[in-house]
């Protein structure tokens, strides 16, 4: 492989060949390094790896790829980003390599061992999906055995990382689940007496102690890797340099919070906080609304039946609270998903002086109300941007209509109401196709995502009855001049992950709604 003359590329001198390497993807990278033992050295370079995305699914073939990896750039890695998930087959074998470059779709989230969420006797009963096979069960044992292990590889190979800037980590273990949580008992046939999960705190606990330059700090749906003793490992300077905080792990036990505002007010220069909605009290946000505090810029809220089950909503913040936390930080938006939350709750939490941009109903019990939507509508017409409204219900001849007046439907009351609406996604609610029709009409070219499955969509009995229109034709020509471009209903609800995997979806949108700040 000559170049000019008698030079070959094994003349170059290692600072070009990482240069060279720098304008290539890390899939080409990957490809380039298996040419020589050389380039393979120069792969892993410190300045080529600033940034690791990674999307595991949870199964041992991923742990010598893993290991090599973070052992090459855990050291150094200035932002790591780790997705663990497994995909709903996964008992049966299927195959799904490790995700590397940015940009990539990692697999789908793993379902967990639940326990029933009414009756004390039901705490006794491990559930495994919808299966309660012994062979089943023991093999979501394993799959969460390889959970902790491959969490445990991220953690060890950067517990001495001081580069670290960004450290995201997602699990989707324990959480939005629709018959409750992961039991205790069933955690102690996984790890006996919490060794590892206890060894995996301490670790995390050693990697912010160590920390020097760490600004972005994300936790989700972990399996309690955070305790509420986690934060108290940052020093006072680097808490102090700290601007996006996130902690939602609802399997923490009742009366217990992964945040204090005593905790809070060392991060006075957090633009961006996601916690559970229920850990979020009055006193935080009396302590954001302080001016030694940098306006905060994004808060996102996780609303779940769980945690309204165990914890309380005496604390939350009121509206004369909300309205002091604005005064401070005028250009503050927040983010709330609702899972599985009574509409009376609902009414009680969304208070008029929220500033909320965005709002994702998802639900496998509960409905939500067409009050709850009215309210919405009326009280955040000059913020609402998002509007998701999910119900996996079961029987699907059988969709909650929210619109007790059928002159005025809630969810066309909130497009026309609504000026800055953007996206609107509809599942397991009835939407009748003349307000579809009203919808496109109202928000235009404005409302940049419309999607609504189709068996969400019912016709009234005239325009069934007409004979010369074919109505499903003429829904989607008279959406699409509304929005003025083609459109279509969501034909196959699993290529959406709004619908299919509202705790990833979530997190992401979570992550993107405070990368802007």
């Amino acid at each position: 492989m000559a170049l000019c003359g008698d030079v070959g590329a094994s003349s170059l001198p290692s600072e070009l060949i990482v240069h060279i390497f720098s304008f290539l993807p890390a899939s080409d990278r990957l490809r380039a390094s298996a040419a020589c033992s050389r380039w393979r050295d120069c792969l892993f370079y410190p300045a080529l790896w600033p940034e690791l995305r990674l999307g595991l699914r949870v199964s041992p073939a991923e742990r010598p790829r893993l290991e090599f990896l973070m052992r090459k750039c855990g050291s150094f890695v200035r932002e790591l980003r780790v997705e663990f998930a497994a995909e709903n087959d996964t008992i049966g074998g299927s195959s799904t390599t490790a995700a590397l470059e940015s940009g990539v779709t990692p697999p789908t989230p793993l379902s967990c061992c639940c326990e029933p969420s009414t009756g004390e006797a039901a705490g006794e009963q491990e559930i495994v999906g919808s299966e309660t096979d012994a062979q089943h069960s023991s093999r979501w044992l394993d799959v969460l055995r390889t959970y902790l292990d491959l969490v445990l590889c991220v953690l060890s190979s950067i517990r001495t990382n001081r580069n670290l800037q960004k450290l995201s980590l997602f699990g989707d273990i324990s959480i939005l689940q629709q018959n409750g949580t992961i039991t205790d008992a069933y955690l102690n046939k996984v790890d006996p007496g919490g060794k590892k999960i206890r060894q995996i705190q301490l670790l995390f606990e050693e990697i912010l102690g160590n920390s020097r330059q760490l600004k972005w700090l994300s936790c989700g749906f972990m399996l309690e890797i955070v305790t509420p003793t986690s934060l108290s490992s940052l020093s006072n300077p680097v808490a102090n340099t700290i601007e996006h905080l996130s902690l939602i792990d609802n399997h923490t036990p009742a009366n217990t919070t992964l945040v204090t505002a005593v905790e809070l007010e060392r991060f006075v220069n957090l633009r961006s906080l996601a916690l559970d909605f229920c850990d979020f009290t009055a006193e935080m946000a009396r302590v954001l609304a302080n001016s030694n505090h940098v306006p905060l810029h994004r808060l996102s809220l996780l609303v779940h039946n769980t945690s309204l089950k165990i914890k309380t909503l005496e604390k939350m913040p009121e509206d004369e609270d909300w309205k002091a936390l604005t005064r401070n930080s005028g250009n503050l938006r927040v983010y709330m998903m609702a899972f599985d939350v009574k509409s009376d709750d609902m009414l009680r939490i969304l208070k008029p002086s929220i500033p909320l941009e965005r709002i994702h109903f998802d639900s496998y019990i509960t409905c939500v109300s067409g009050a709850v939507v009215d309210l919405i509508s009326r009280q955040y017409d000059t913020f609402l941007t998002h509007f998701i409204l999910m119900n996996d219900v079961n029987d699907m001849s059988g969709f909650p209509d929210l619109s007790d007046n059928r002159n005025e439907d809630p969810l066309v009351l909130l497009a026309w109401r609504c000026m800055r609406l953007s996206l609107l996604a509809v599942h397991g609610y009835t939407v009748w196709a003349h307000n579809l029709i009203a919808i496109a009409r109202l928000r235009g070219p404005d409302l940049k995502m419309l999607e609504v499955t189709e068996e969400s969509i019912d016709f009234d009995q005239s325009e069934l009855a007409d004979q010369d229109v074919d109505p499903v034709h003429n829904l989607i020509e008279q959406v699409s001049i509304g929005l003025a471009r083609p459109w279509r209903a969501v034909m196959d609800i699993e290529l959406l992950s709004v619908f299919t995997e509202p705790a990833r979806h979530f997190y992401r949108e979570m992550q993107n709604f405070s990368k802007g700040i």
